[in-house]
């Protein structure tokens, strides 16, 4: 199906087709309404790049992301998908997989065939944020907040999310904990840390152990855990948690009888039983993307705010979390 065979069954010219689907130009109303009463009867589907090339547009927005293995992206990725097609554009990924040196010229690439460019949870220096900003593309960070700097972001409130860690924590009677840190360069881990740092308030003692992001990193870190003397252990996502349980248990250690785990970013993985059972900070993904997508589109019609935006994250007790035992209090 073409616009020559919209336009045969209207009664117009293919360029009148065109100038009424691309809304490049004024169209007489009634023809207007024969071209789209045409377009229902035929099914017809219009080409969204072939639409935004009409308007000056690649007619797509790019993602650039750290890390497509890890499973927190996907819902991100989906919901900003689902937004893009709603307005005619498709998306583009790039991955920079946790190489902060590459991200400044994956954004570039973007930026050249995007109309506007979604960095998510991107590790760049504020220096190379504000480079790429300006060059007066449309970009939203999407989990990173720079201070005086003027791009629009939504991110979780990750700070929010590990004082409720915190308070579960006291409540249940620890008093030192470890936490299993992710990436050097991650704003939502500094975030985290940020927030154990302000623990001392609930007189919760906080061991930062390097770690990293994924489960084998968690698995890696358990010897260290061990070393501490500590009671309960937070990590930096669930991954690193889920690696970290299954190295603690191989030990004969029992979670949470002997030590307590917590993670962040409640993923869900269908064949890990230890996902359904694991104590987490949580937040909705899918509006994750879905509000950074629509922040976007604002800022690609030109009406978009700078103001940061923040969700909500709610603590997930589940059966990883108990009191301490009596020998660790």
């Amino acid at each position: 199906m073409t616009i020559t065979d919209v336009g045969t069954a209207a009664g117009v010219s293919a360029a009148t087709v065109s100038r009424v689907l691309n809304g490049t130009a004024r169209v007489d109303p009634e023809l207007a309404r024969r071209v789209h009463s045409a377009v229902a009867e035929l099914g017809y589907r219009p080409n969204a790049a072939a639409q935004g090339l009409a308007r000056g547009e690649a007619g797509a927005i790019g993602v650039l992301v750290p890390d497509l293995s890890n499973p927190y992206f996907p819902n991100v990725l989906k919901s900003v998908s689902a937004v893009a097609r709603r307005h005619g554009r498709r998306v583009m990924v790039m991955e920079s997989d946790e190489d902060a040196a590459s991200e400044y010229e994956l954004a570039e690439d973007l930026m050249r065939c995007c109309d506007g460019v979604l960095l998510c949870s991107p590790r760049m220096d504020r220096t190379a944020l504000v480079e790429l900003t300006l060059r007066g593309h449309p970009v939203v960070l999407i989990n990173r907040i720079v201070p005086g700097l003027s791009i629009p972001s939504v991110s979780a409130d990750f700070y929010g999310g590990m004082t409720l860690v915190c308070g579960h924590l006291t409540q249940l009677g620890h008093r030192r904990v470890a936490y299993l840190s992710g990436p050097e360069a991650s704003w939502a881990n500094a975030e985290r840390i940020r927030a154990f740092e302000a623990a001392a308030a609930f007189g919760i003692d906080v061991t930062v152990i390097p770690c990293g992001h994924t489960a084998r990193h968690g698995y890696d870190a358990a010897d260290a855990v061990r070393d501490r003397g500590v009671s309960a252990v937070v990590a930096y996502n669930d991954l690193v948690a889920f690696g970290a349980m299954a190295a603690l248990e191989e030990s004969g250690l029992r979670i949470p009888e002997d030590l307590s785990v917590i993670g962040c970013d409640d993923i869900s993985v269908d064949d890990l039983p230890s996902s359904r059972r694991l104590t987490t900070a949580s937040m909705a993904r899918d509006e994750l993307g879905r509000q950074a997508a629509r922040r976007l589109e604002s800022l690609m019609a030109a009406d978009g705010d700078t103001e940061p935006r923040s969700l909500p994250m709610e603590l997930r007790v589940r059966l990883t979390s108990a009191p301490p035992a009596a020998s660790s209090g």
